[in-house]
């Protein structure tokens, strides 16, 4: 069997759609391809960005050509300039990002968590209470304060459950209300992101501004991170999978 034909089986297995990590771990089940290669991680990115019967939804997903219209259905939508703003790719894409989060910290070996709100939305074909670890969100402070970080689109824990990161993806809602909610836990020793698209950076800034947040913005407690650059980071992360020993 060719390797590109493994790498289509293992999208078929999947359920016609899958992100590289899922793909790394999938086609090395297919006992008939044989991967005479020191990178074959490296030899998969290059088969999904060429074949012909796979395109690709987002950066790090792909999926068959076959499978389209049914994933379409599941509101899993390639974005383009006519249909950006609709509800379907907005809601699409806000859970894609917390997906790649969730991995991401996965990958880091850190415990990871979305709101129960939002454990039925999909990344790829997979429910995000399906990606996240933690079933339940650590007691770790004062109610009102483990209510206040309830809401927050993607928290990693490290393991003493302890918030390491809070994450608010801001596709489209107040960035305000972000701030407004990290604000309320800044006694925290935790990173605080807002991740978004490099065109509401200028509305962060401005944002981050106001007197409200001063205490946020004076000691940089809060960082902008683009869509662009977590799909980097994310492929960063798929890269060091390959390597035996990393520093």
């Amino acid at each position: 069997m060719k390797q590109y034909e493994a790498v289509e089986i293992a999208l078929e297995n999947l359920g016609g759609i899958g992100t590289l990590g899922q793909l790394n771990v999938e086609v090395f089940k297919i006992k008939d391809c044989e991967w005479k290669t020191k990178t074959p991680f490296a030899s998969i990115r290059r088969i999904v960005q060429q074949d012909t019967n796979i395109y690709k939804i987002k950066p790090g997903l792909y999926a068959l050509k076959s499978y389209q219209k049914s994933l379409e259905k599941l509101g899993i939508i390639v974005e383009t300039e006519e249909n950006k703003d609709s509800e379907e790719v907005k809601q699409f894409n806000h859970s894609y990002y917390q997906g790649l989060l969730l991995t991401i910290g996965n990958f880091r070996n850190l415990k990871t968590f979305v709101p129960n709100q939002d454990q039925n939305k999909l990344y790829g074909k997979q429910k995000l209470g399906d990606l996240r670890t933690l079933q339940v969100l650590p007691n770790f402070s004062y109610n009102n304060f483990v209510h206040r970080s309830s809401t927050i689109d993607v928290i990693w824990f490290n393991e003493r459950n302890m918030p390491d990161s809070f994450f608010e993806v801001e596709h489209s809602t107040d960035i305000q209300n972000s701030l407004l909610k990290f604000n309320d836990l800044r006694d925290f020793y935790v990173r605080m992101v807002i991740v978004a698209d490099e065109r509401r950076k200028q509305e962060y800034l401005s944002k981050i501004n106001y007197s409200s947040f001063e205490i946020l913005n004076k000691e940089k407690r809060v960082h902008f991170l683009s869509y662009s650059q977590l799909e980097e980071e994310y492929n960063q992360e798929l890269k060091k999978q390959e390597f035996e020993f990393v520093l």
